[in-house]
């Protein structure tokens, strides 16, 4: 499954040989930097560029083109290499800053053409050159992290930020490289599909010895070479940019200049264009069909298959059916209410008619027009329920063969999956956080998923009982079914992750949580005991506080590699208990800190508390709640989608009573954890 990385976002690299590719709106320079541990260049024999596009381990595209593919041989590199920063860069003659072009697309794949993690570089606007992303060494292993660092200044300025000598000259070298080879730049790639995947469109490689191609041989006299200076810099440009070209068909094509064909290509027997692609080189690699469902009796409905969406993995695909059943379920129920209320509505206009003439408020005449008008309106009704129970059946039958299906991340805790449970490698694309159902069809559950990593925070409401059922009225067991769900949630972020890629922490002032929280202490996955106290509280906010800056600065700075050596670089999760209770004015603004500027550098919140408490704050504390996501310990309809604006009732992710899953998972976990540290 490929991981899509955001900014800062790492992800473990299982194999040595390795393809980036690159996929942008415009013609873009591909470049490569060699760094030692803090990810400094020593000299100009560090940088790959197309003037020198082949290092050790290392081989770019010597043109600037709009798709590049950077061969990567992580285990032919140098010992005093640890970090291999990606750079891209705008040419000359064209678009002066990222901001006025699509955002660039970078995946790196294995040699096979499967993706391993993938990074779309937003954020952009006045720079001209951008660290799109950097492979790192890690404990001997070697992984790569979404950088996407832009600089205004170009790659002048991107050089003398990592400490090259003479940075404005190298850029310039670059810049004259790159115009001797822009006559041959590869033109922009035609527009991309609906859903804005650029990894699923088979790019074209263009000739030339860096693509795999023949060396373009020219009809005339080879041209004098001139001496190579130190940046091994290659004759000055012969060709303007934008140069006419026209192919065996005669069709024009911009930025090739007239040349006899290359010994490897071959015109079609149709007099086409010319096929420029290498016989031996691999494409990447289409996705396996989906499944396909038996064919069904007549007159019968297609039977439901798991997996059957779009999608380049099983679990993407999972992703989108469950979401086009939401959708399905949104849809058919606005169309039951819908003709329900023209019903209504038509039998108020009929009724009205009738009372609206004396002769026919009594006697027979009137009734008769009264039942035949409420016949009416009971005939619509069973009409629309017809359509709307064909509909949930069909939606039933596929939640019957889809649950059994989801795995691990999608799954109840009730799902068998969980019983051959092993840890990751890598991050899935989402998370289940409960269920979401609608008063007409309170039996089909559709999971509800968000995406990884998490946007916003979660607010777990611990509030009174009667705001939920009468019937459940022990506030002190309503506070522990919150705590619950939260150490539920916990253990499913654990368990999804990759081992020592998520650390949870836990602020509990008076203790209140201990019976709930006791699987995350049994197993060992926390990392220290839950805090206590008003010190607990305040050490804990105060570090989770200086790593967020920590890391924004760091990020923002272009120095990620920076960072104090013992700073815990996995995804943050922080509980917290029984607010406001034990919470001074300083942990308040530190909460609300995190919640804001936390999940941008993986540090996230999952907070118990019930708002009612929290009125002494006034409206302090107004902004903390509107930037979670409230969810509930029991069924409850606040939940509404901006698509139709239903009330779903949300049904939150408990572990059935009396199993023992959760800490079986969690023990794994742990064991994972101690083995990787």
């Amino acid at each position: 499954m490929t991981a899509e990385l955001v900014r800062g976002q790492n992800h473990p690299l299982s194999q040595v040989r390795l393809e980036i590719r690159v996929s942008a709106g415009t013609p873009v320079v591909a470049s490569a930097t060699l760094g030692d541990e803090q990810g400094r260049a020593h000299g100009v024999e560090g940088v790959a560029h197309p003037g020198a596009p082949t290092l050790p381990g290392l081989e770019v595209s010597r043109q600037a083109a709009a798709d590049h593919r950077l061969a990567v041989d992580l285990g032919a590199m140098p010992e005093a290499v640890h970090r291999v920063h990606v750079l891209l860069a705008l040419p000359d003659g064209g678009p002066t800053r990222f901001g006025a072009v699509a955002a660039p697309f970078v995946a790196v794949t294995g040699l096979d053409g499967t993706e391993v993690a993938s990074y779309t570089i937003t954020g952009l606007d006045a720079e001209s050159a951008v660290v799109a992303v950097e492979l790192y060494r890690r404990q001997g292993a070697w992984k790569v992290r979404a950088v996407g660092q832009g600089y205004a200044g170009g790659l002048a300025e991107l050089f003398g930020d990592q400490g090259l000598p003479e940075p404005q000259r190298l850029a310039a070298r670059i810049d004259e490289a790159v115009g001797q080879s822009l006559a041959r730049a590869v033109p922009a790639p035609p527009q991309h599909t609906a859903d804005g995947d650029r990894t699923r469109r088979t790019a074209v490689p263009a000739p030339g010895p860096d693509q795999g191609g023949a060396p373009h041989r020219d009809s005339g006299p080879a041209a004098p070479q001139q001496p190579a200076d130190p940046y091994g810099v290659p004759a000055p440009p012969t060709a303007p940019y934008g140069a006419q070209s026209t192919t065996a068909g005669g069709v024009p094509q911009p930025g090739i200049p007239p040349t006899a064909p290359s010994t490897a290509t071959q015109p079609s027997a149709t007099g086409g264009p010319i096929d420029y692609s290498h016989p031996a080189r691999q494409t990447a690699a289409p996705p396996p069909p989906p499944p396909t469902a038996p064919p069904a009796a007549p007159g019968q409905p297609a039977r439901p298959v798991a997996g059957d969406a779009t999608g380049w993995s099983m679990d993407e695909r999972l992703y989108n059916q469950i979401w086009g059943m939401f959708e399905d379920l949104a849809r058919t129920t606005a169309a039951y209410r819908s003709a329900v209320d023209f019903a209504d509505s038509r039998m108020e206009k009929e009724l009205d008619q009738v009372l609206s003439d004396p002769r026919s408020r009594i006697g027979g005449q009137g009734e008769a027009a009264r039942e035949t008008a409420r016949a009416k309106h009971a005939d619509l009704i069973d009409q629309a329920r017809a359509a709307l129970d064909r509909d949930l059946a069909q939606l039933s039958a596929e939640s019957d063969v889809v649950e059994p299906a989801l795995p691990c991340a999608y799954a109840r805790w009730d799902n068998p999956v969980w019983h051959a449970y092993r840890v990751p490698m890598e991050i899935p694309m989402a998370l289940r956080l409960g269920d979401l159902y609608l008063p007409e069809s309170e039996l089909l559950r559709i999971p509800m998923l968000v995406r990884l990593p998490l946007e916003r925070g979660l607010w777990i409401d611990a509030g009174s009982a009667e705001a939920y059922d009468e019937s459940f009225a022990d506030a002190h067991e309503l506070r522990h079914r919150a705590m619950e769900t939260a150490v539920a949630l916990a253990a499913r972020l654990l368990a999804v992750h990759p081992a020592g890629e998520f650390t949870v922490h836990v602020i509990d002032p008076a203790g209140s949580g201990s019976r709930a929280l006791a699987p995350l202490v049994r197993t060992g996955v926390l990392p220290a005991p839950p805090a206590q106290g008003a010190a607990g509280v305040a050490d804990v906010l105060t570090r989770l506080t200086q790593r967020v800056d920590l890391v924004q600065m760091a990020v923002r700075g272009g120095a990620a590699d920076s960072l104090p050596p013992g700073l815990d670089t996995a995804e943050q999760l922080l509980i917290v208990n029984d607010f406001p209770h034990g919470f001074d004015d300083r942990a308040v603004t530190q909460l609300r800190y995190l919640a804001d500027e936390g999940p941008s550098v993986g540090v996230h919140l999952v907070m118990v508390a019930d708002r009612e408490d929290a009125q002494a704050y006034g409206p302090l504390l107004d902004p903390l709640w509107r930037s979670l996501l409230r969810l509930t310990p029991l069924p409850d309809d606040h939940l509404a989608d901006p698509w139709v604006g239903h009330a779903w009732t949300y049904e939150p992710a408990l572990v059935p009573t009396g199993s023992q899953v959760l800490e079986q998972v969690l023990a794994r976990v742990a064991a994972a954890r101690t083995k990787y540290t």
